[in-house]
């Protein structure tokens, strides 16, 4: 899996302008959690346009430091309904097709070289684990995941064991439910 070195963003790393919107969206009180100047510079972009990642990270790391923990969450929610949400419903019917998903949806929403990426690690009834190298917030990425789970009406934990932002050389995500059968595993054969 090609990877940025944590922590780091490849310098032509772009996000979907739908995400930066995104990030207005689920913020009732934008202007008062990015500043003025950060929030009008998110609001100009087109939902369709490529911006530099550099604009993402710098609004999720202002929410993080003025919102906490339960915003980030959020906004990875908010973000799911907003710019992945329409085009999940058609292709995902269970936890396989979401979580097999995740880095095609990642690339969906982001272009460049060495932008990082997820990777299944293993996949068994009620449970699996990925890595994970993309830039974006962790907190967020598990709003975003959690979203997509709910959308299916799969209850899952999610425990985040290594991060880059901690000196990892990635992510490490564990998904757990009790739903074990079809709704889970999608006719896939399971996986170590």
């Amino acid at each position: 899996m090609e990877q940025p070195t944590p922590g780091q963003t490849a310098s032509d790393h772009e996000i979907i302008g739908s995400d930066i919107l995104s990030v207005i969206t689920a913020l009732p009180l934008a202007d008062l959690v990015l500043g003025n100047e950060l929030a009008a510079r998110c609001r100009s972009v087109k939902p369709d346009g490529w911006y530099p990642i550099s604009l993402f990270t710098e609004a999720l790391q202002r929410v993080g430091s003025k919102v906490g923990r339960f915003g980030l969450l959020q906004l990875g929610r908010q973000i799911f309904a907003t710019s992945h949400a329409a085009a999940f419903k058609q292709r995902a019917h269970n936890a396989a097709d979401a979580l097999y998903g995740i880095n095609t949806m990642y690339r969906r929403a982001n272009r460049g070289s060495a932008i990082g990426g997820w990777e299944m690690v293993s996949f068994r009834p009620g449970q699996a684990e990925m890595l994970k190298t993309t830039p974006p917030d962790c907190l967020m990425v598990e709003g975003i995941v959690s979203e997509a789970l709910r959308t299916l009406e799969i209850p899952t934990m999610i425990e985040q064991r290594e991060c880059v932002h901690k000196k990892a050389p990635h992510c490490r995500f564990v998904f757990s439910s009790s739903v074990t059968g079809d709704l889970w595993m999608g006719g896939r054969a399971i996986f170590p």
